[in-house]
């Protein structure tokens, strides 16, 4: 079970991002970056949920841990400054 979770989060991640960047409009790439943050978010909860249940060792899932830790960081970093330039650029056009 768990280990099916982690493998539908896992492969979210870049199906959802390629979806991201083929959107078609600016709205619709800060939305599916969104899902994109929580499906990567949600796969190192499952990996954290295996070190504290036992199952693996925090070793084993160390390097693991902290791609997707700098993965979330990229990602929720492109999604803030996406947001910030759509709002910026809809305040320009309507003053």
């Amino acid at each position: 079970m768990i280990g099916r979770q982690l493998l539908r989060s896992g492969t979210s991640v870049p199906a959802n991002y390629r979806a991201a960047r083929r959107a078609r409009s600016r709205p619709e790439f800060i939305a599916k970056l969104g899902v994109v943050v929580e499906e990567t978010d949600e796969s190192a909860f499952w990996l954290e949920f295996l070190v504290d249940a036992e199952i693996l060792k925090g070793e084993q899932v160390k390097d693991l841990l902290q791609e997707a830790g700098e993965l979330l960081r990229i990602f929720s970093t492109s999604r803030h400054t996406a947001k910030t330039r759509y709002s910026q650029k809809k305040e320009r056009n309507h003053p």
